[in-house]
């Protein structure tokens, strides 16, 4: 039997196979093709038969005159019933695997070339993108106006926040002065201040607190048997009686002065009250006021709990941070008795008292003409100068509570990192170190030396520990934390001369807790006496300084400490800290 190679179309007319091909004689020619079905496919399309020999003929008959083409035909009505039935139960089965994501993540995708967006997505992206950037830009421009640029301002400070003070019904508001005004204000004390009085008694700094560090650390003691006095301006004798010779038409403390002055950076809600009495002023503040506490972490991005029963609150914290600072100041001294005694001793102190170490400085400042300020400023130590003098110190402590929240652990900073350290408090406290500097600007103070105070154990905030001590000039410090002298007068010199266009009466100057701005109200002469006097916490409430039986040995209160942080349940958690309670009280 030959093989029949078939026939190959030849076009006479031109280029390529001719529309009519000529199809093999194997198949019958061209009469033959008509039946069989052909188009283009796909390997995903579905295909029809081509040919079936397992079709019989009706009969014998039938099947003697087939022909030999007859496999190939398909036209007949039964043969398309049967087609269309095979044809619905057919099924295309992917035999594809699925494919195979990157096992560790999005840095193992670099290989796979993501595919072009197609021109619209490209336009709703590019869209998408510039209303993103206008969002963006529409907010920093209402947070810049709403802080007034204001660098301490915190943009979620809580709305439910309190004022210092219970503004009154019948109070009567007459400035309201924004943040915004202060910044741009500047006046140059071109005099040199200089010094009326100076009382009491200071002790020398013993430097060997200079070498501490957080390896060889000091445990803070406690000095309950010396006082500590926080005396408001018109109660100060000695300024009552520089009032009668009228030294000056402005009377204020350091601590108040320094507040006014570092009025935009600050957060918290704080008052001072405004005497015009005659052509004088005097500043004061109330009893039991915010200026006597220090605060913990004003200026920081996260705000602390506001339960006062909270060891982390931040009434806890202050009233820690004050006693930190008292206990501070007194132990890093020499305790051999020496003592540099001022012109006239101290004038809050009892006969037979034991006062702190403090001397107070009655200093007068010239503004202009006719304004002039004289002020009862503080130094806390003096220190032997190497060409024979003396230095006056200043000297106060910042308080580390729980690492956790600050996000530095000061025992392992301290040594390697201390600029970041300090850069850390500068956030966090930015306007607690700019008081502390402008009152050592103020006293004339030679350096100041600034602690840094941990918890020996974060759950326990009666026990501390002395890490380091590190000493600055005023000056340099001021000029590194970027407080400008010119601009912290120029706020006092523009209050004093808004006070002076008043009646005389009383006046409150209140921060407001929720804007950075203040306001100064016109109060009834007998405000913030008898009825208007706010009534302390009762004593269950207040946190108080640990008793004299709290002086046991320290390794049982860090034991206790330790056991109350490291118990996991809550309800024994809960136990373990009444437990430490009693313990300590």
């Amino acid at each position: 039997m030959g093989f029949d190679v078939g026939v190959v179309a030849f076009n006479q007319e031109g280029w390529g196979p001719p529309e009519t091909a000529a199809a093999p004689a194997s198949l019958g020619g061209g009469a033959a093709t008509a039946s069989i079905p052909f188009a283009p496919f796909s390997r995903s399309d579905k295909l029809g038969r081509i040919a079936d020999w397992t079709r019989n003929p009706a009969g014998p008959a039938a099947l003697a005159a087939a022909s030999r083409d007859f496999v190939f035909d398909f036209t007949s009505v039964d043969d398309s019933l049967a087609a269309a039935a095979e044809d619905s139960s057919f099924r295309l089965v992917d035999a594809k695997p699925p494919p195979r994501h990157p096992r560790f993540g999005p840095k193992w995708r670099f290989n796979q070339r993501p595919q072009l967006p197609q021109r619209r997505d490209e336009e709703v992206e590019a869209r998408r993108r510039e209303a993103e950037k206008e969002r963006a830009r529409r907010e920093r421009h209402f947070q810049n106006h709403r802080s007034h640029h204001h660098p301490g301002f915190r943009g979620n400070q809580s709305s439910s926040a309190k004022a210092s003070v219970d503004i009154q019904p019948d109070w009567t508001m007459r400035e309201q002065i924004p943040f915004a005004n202060f910044t741009k204000l500047s006046f140059s004390v071109t005099d040199q201040p200089e010094d009326l009085l100076l009382c009491g008694s200071v002790e020398y700094y013993d430097r060997a607190f200079d070498r501490v560090n957080p390896k060889a650390a000091r445990r803070l003691e406690r000095f309950k048997s010396r006082n500590f006095f926080k005396v408001t301006t018109t109660d100060d004798p000695v300024i009552r009686r520089l009032a009668e010779e009228d030294k000056a038409t402005v009377f204020a403390t350091d601590a108040i002065l320094a507040a006014l002055m570092c009025t935009p950076r600050s957060i918290h809600s704080w008052d001072i009250v405004v005497q015009r009495v005659g052509n004088k002023l005097f500043f004061d503040k109330r009893d039991g006021s915010q200026l006597d506490l220090l605060s913990v972490n004003e200026t920081a991005q996260e705000q602390l709990p506001e339960n006062k029963d909270d060891i982390n609150s931040a009434h806890s914290l202050a009233v820690e941070a004050t006693y930190i600072n008292q206990n501070f100041s007194q132990q890093v001294l020499l305790r051999d008795g020496e003592k540099v005694t001022c012109d006239e001793p101290n004038p809050f102190a009892s006969e037979g008292e034991e006062a702190a170490s403090v001397g107070y400085r009655y200093r007068r400042w010239k503004l202009d003409d006719e304004i002039s300020i004289v002020a009862r400023c503080e130094v806390h130590a003096v220190n032997a100068d190497p060409g024979g003098g003396r230095q006056f110190l200043m000297l106060n402590a910042l308080n580390e509570f729980d690492p956790k929240i600050t996000g530095v652990d000061w025992r392992q900073k301290l040594e390697t990192q201390r600029g970041a350290v300090l850069a850390t408090e500068l956030k966090n406290n930015a306007n607690k170190l700019a008081r502390w500097t402008c009152q050592a600007l103020l006293a004339g103070a030679d350096m100041m030396k600034l602690g840094y105070v941990s918890r020996v154990h974060p759950r326990d905030h009666y026990n501390h520990a002395i890490l380091t001590v590190m000493g600055y000039k005023p000056r340099d410090f001021a000029a590194q934390i970027n407080l400008n002298t010119s601009n912290m007068w120029g706020i006092v010199k523009s209050i004093v001369d808004i006070c002076m266009k008043f009646e005389e009466g009383k006046y409150v100057l209140v921060k407001d807790p929720a804007k950075p701005q203040v306001r100064i109200y016109e109060v009834p002469s007998d405000a913030f006496e008898n009825d208007y006097v706010e009534e302390p916490l009762p004593e269950d409430e207040q946190v108080q300084p640990p008793s004299d039986d709290a002086d046991t040995t320290a390794e049982e209160m860090d034991a206790a400490a330790e056991a109350e942080a490291n118990n996991s349940a809550a309800a024994a958690g809960g136990e373990g800290e009444k437990s430490a309670e009693a313990t300590v009280a």
